[in-house]
C-alpha cells in the first residue's frame, strides 16, 4: 500500500505534464499551418486574379434586362449592312451560314457578351426588317469614329454615324419607346429598364486609322485629347439620360492588324515587334488608352451614380497575338478571307484580278485557325477566345465580371 500511494501521484504528475506538452505542440502546429496557409494566399494572389475577382464578389449578379451598344465594325451587328450595300458572302459562314451584317465569319464579341448574359443577339438600330429591341439595341456601325469626319472621308468608306450621332439615335429610340411599348410590348424595352441596362462602348480604332492616313504622328498625338473629350461628352450624355452601368473597351492593338503592314516593303529593323506588329501604331494606341483610362477616372468622380468598368481589350488581344501557336492559331499576320499575294490584294467577298485571271476573295479552309478574318476584323474563333478571357473581369478595372458591372468598386 505505501508503494501504491506514493506511485499514483507521481504517475498523475507525469501524465499531466505529457498532456500539457501535447497541447502545446498541437497549438504550435495549428499556428504553423495557419501561417503557411495565409502566406500561400498572399503569394498566389497575383497569379489567380480572375478567380479571385469572381470569388470575392459578395454582391449578386446585376440581371441586366438589356444591352445598348455603341461602336464600330468590331461590334456592328448589321447597321452598315442595312444602311448601304449589304455585306456579302463569305461573311457569316462559320455560324450564321449566311451574311448576317457582321464583319466576321461568325459571331462578334458583342454576340458572346449577349450569350454570356443570356440575352438575344442585338438587333441593329438602323435595320428595320425583322428587328426586335425588347432586350436592347445596337447603334454601332462599321467604320464609325468618335469624332465627326468630313464628307470626303465618308466617301472613302468611313461611316457617317460617329459616336455623337449614335447617341442621338439612342436618344430618339428612348424617347419614343414608351409610346411604342404600349403598342407592341414584345418588341420594345420597358421604359423603366433603361436605367438598369448595360451600356457597352467599343470605338476609337477608326479615329487612329484615319489619323495615320491624314496626319503626322505628332499631329495625331496632339488630336488625342480632343477625341477623348468627345468620348467623355458621349458618356456624360448617356448618363444624363439614365445610363448607370458602363462596360468600356479601350483601343485594340491596331499595329497588329495585317492591313497595318500589308503594304510595307522591306521594313527597317525595329519597325516591327516580334509578332509582326507595327510598333508606331501600337505606341499611339497605348497613348490613347492611357488618356482614356485617366478620363474614365475623372468620369467616375463626376458621374457619382455611374459604375464604369474599363476593359483592357488591348492587353487581351495582344496576349492572344503573342501566343498564337500555343492557342491553336496560325501566325497573327495571316488573313483568312481574300487573296493576298505579293502586291495583289483581292479583299474578302470581292472580285478582282490575281495571277492574270479574275478571282473571288473567298474564305480559307479553316477560319477557326485564324485570328484575322479579313485583315481588319477578327474571326469568330478569336472573338470567342477574347470573350472567354475578358468577361470574368481578368482584364477589367475594377476587377469584376461583366455580370456584376452595375456594382461600384474600388478602382486601380
Amino acid at each position: 500500500m505505501p508503494l501504491l500511494t506514493s506511485t499514483f501521484p507521481k504517475c498523475f504528475k507525469y501524465l499531466n505534464r505529457q498532456l500539457r506538452i501535447m497541447r502545446s505542440r498541437a497549438i504550435m502546429e495549428c499556428a504553423r499551418v495557419m501561417f503557411l496557409l495565409l502566406l500561400s494566399l498572399v503569394l498566389l494572389a497575383p497569379f489567380n486574379i480572375s478567380s479571385t475577382a469572381v470569388a470575392t464578389n459578395a454582391k449578386p449578379p446585376c440581371d441586366f434586362p438589356a444591352i445598348y451598344n455603341f461602336g464600330d465594325s468590331n461590334s456592328d451587328t448589321g447597321g452598315i449592312s442595312a444602311t448601304f450595300e449589304p455585306i456579302q458572302a463569305p461573311y457569316g459562314e462559320s455560324f450564321f451560314r449566311k451574311p448576317a451584317g457582321r464583319f466576321s465569319d461568325g459571331r462578334l464579341l458583342i454576340d458572346f457578351i449577349a450569350e454570356h448574359m443570356r440575352l438575344p443577339y442585338l438587333s441593329a438600330y438602323l435595320d428595320s426588317i425583322g428587328s426586335n429591341f425588347r432586350h436592347g439595341a445596337n447603334f454601332a456601325t462599321g467604320g464609325s469614329t468618335i469624332r465627326r469626319q468630313n464628307e470626303t472621308i465618308f466617301q472613302s468608306g468611313i461611316s457617317p454615324f460617329s459616336l455623337d450621332i449614335q447617341i442621338v439615335h439612342f436618344s430618339r429610340f428612348k424617347s419614343i419607346t414608351e409610346e411604342l411599348y404600349r403598342r407592341e410590348k414584345n418588341k420594345f424595352p420597358r421604359p423603366h429598364e433603361f436605367s438598369n441596362s448595360l451600356y457597352t462602348i467599343d470605338i476609337g480604332q477608326t479615329d487612329l486609322v484615319v489619323g495615320f492616313r491624314q496626319m503626322s504622328n505628332i499631329q495625331l498625338r496632339t488630336a488625342i485629347p480632343y477625341i477623348i473629350n468627345q468620348f467623355s461628352a458621349a458618356v456624360t450624355r448617356l448618363y444624363q439620360q439614365g445610363a448607370r452601368a458602363f462596360w468600356i473597351h479601350n483601343i485594340h492593338p491596331i499595329g497588329c492588324l495585317p492591313t497595318a503592314t500589308l503594304y510595307l516593303k522591306n521594313p527597317k529593323p525595329g519597325v516591327l515587334d516580334n509578332y509582326g506588329c507595327l510598333k508606331s501604331h501600337n505606341k499611339m494606341a497605348l497613348e490613347f488608352n492611357r488618356q482614356l483610362k485617366a478620363r474614365i477616372r475623372t468620369l467616375r468622380a463626376e458621374l457619382g451614380h455611374a459604375a464604369i468598368t474599363y476593359v483592357d481589350i488591348y492587353a487581351a488581344k495582344y496576349e492572344l497575338i503573342s501566343n498564337t501557336k500555343n492557342q491553336g492559331f496560325v501566325e497573327p499576320q495571316k488573313i483568312c478571307c481574300g487573296v493576298h499575294e505579293g502586291n495583289t490584294h483581292v479583299w474578302c467577298g470581292q472580285n478582282g484580278i490575281a495571277r492574270g485571271e479574275e478571282v473571288f476573295g473567298g474564305s480559307c479552309t479553316n477560319p477557326s485557325g485564324y485570328i484575322s478574318w479579313d485583315g481588319v476584323n477578327y474571326s469568330q474563333a478569336a472573338n470567342h477566345w477574347i470573350a472567354d478571357h475578358i468577361l470574368n473581369g481578368s482584364f477589367s478595372d475594377p476587377l469584376i465580371p461583366i455580370t456584376h458591372a452595375c456594382h461600384k468598386r474600388l478602382h486601380h
